[in-house]
């Protein structure tokens, strides 16, 4: 029996596959869901929902999950994109060029941690183990966008530069944007240093207080979904419209796969939006 309860997310089980979808995404009519460890085909450290090709699992067991994973969204595995993080602040506009690229044929572009589209059916992807998802949606200009935010991420403001990139690409405007933070590793398990801290302190808009709580000796815990939030209602998101997820990924990581949780002996989650 999974024991997994959220006051802000919804949890669905659908035949033992376990995924977490956002209110405010179901309301507005986007498909947009983020992946538990729980209900595909891997083995082994990465038992058994796990959505990356590239940390040692199957490539059949992997595109098999995407499969099992989409086909339950009603989509198809086949037009989904995957992203290439390597914690940067690059967002790619997908294209009908790009349908499958990462997941039934090979990309051409790395370095990519956000992706926005307005293709309907076309599945946008982005991994994580512990990081901040960041989904958008604006129902007005029907453009839907994911982000990938580390700690990395967070400091060079990808949430910031994926709605400036929807409002230069779609004319998209932040007011109209719904937007929803993902579970991820939570403040009671991200202890960090002074070099991370310093560089949060250099977003000089944030409200320290509520971002970070000092331990001494130059530690502190680091609340990264407060720090996106804060950062997607200083681009002009209302706060009203981001759905922000109560769950930590290293408190769960029988349920999600943890990076600090397993010393990176894991698999991949994923965030998922598409356009109906």
């Amino acid at each position: 029996m999974i024991m997994l309860k959220s006051k802000s997310l919804n949890i669905i089980n659908k035949d033992g596959l376990v995924y977490v979808s956002f209110p405010n995404m179901e309301r507005a009519g986007v498909t947009a869901a983020f992946t538990t460890r729980l209900g595909g085909m891997s083995r082994g450290q990465y038992a058994s929902m796990n959505m990356s090709f590239t940390n040692g699992d199957s490539k059949e067991s992997v595109t098999k999950n995407y499969e099992i994973l989409l086909s339950a969204l009603g989509l198809d595995y086949k037009k989904a994109v995957l992203s290439h993080q390597t914690h940067t602040d690059n967002i790619r506009i997908i294209t009908e060029e790009d349908i499958g690229k990462g997941i039934v044929i090979k990309r051409d572009y790395e370095n990519v941690d956000g992706l926005i589209t307005n293709l309907k059916g076309v599945t946008l992807v982005t991994q994580y183990a512990d990081c901040v998802p960041l989904l958008f949606f604006d129902p007005e200009r029907k453009v839907v966008a994911t982000s990938h935010a580390g700690w990395r991420g967070t400091v060079k403001e990808i949430g910031l530069k994926t709605v400036l990139k929807m409002k230069e690409a779609f004319g998209c405007l932040p007011q109209n944007i719904i937007a929803a933070i993902g579970p991820s590793i939570d403040m009671c398990c991200y202890e960090v240093d002074d070099p991370v801290i310093d560089q949060i302190k250099a977003l000089n808009y944030l409200e320290q207080s509520k971002v970070f709580f000092p331990k001494g000796s130059g530690k502190y815990q680091l609340n990264l979904k407060e720090a996106n939030r804060q950062i997607l209602t200083y681009a002009g998101i209302k706060n009203e419209n981001i759905c922000v997820s109560d769950l930590c990924t290293c408190c769960h990581s029988e349920i999600f796969h943890s990076h600090r949780a397993t010393a990176g002996k894991r698999g991949n989650l994923a965030a998922v939006i598409a356009l109906k």
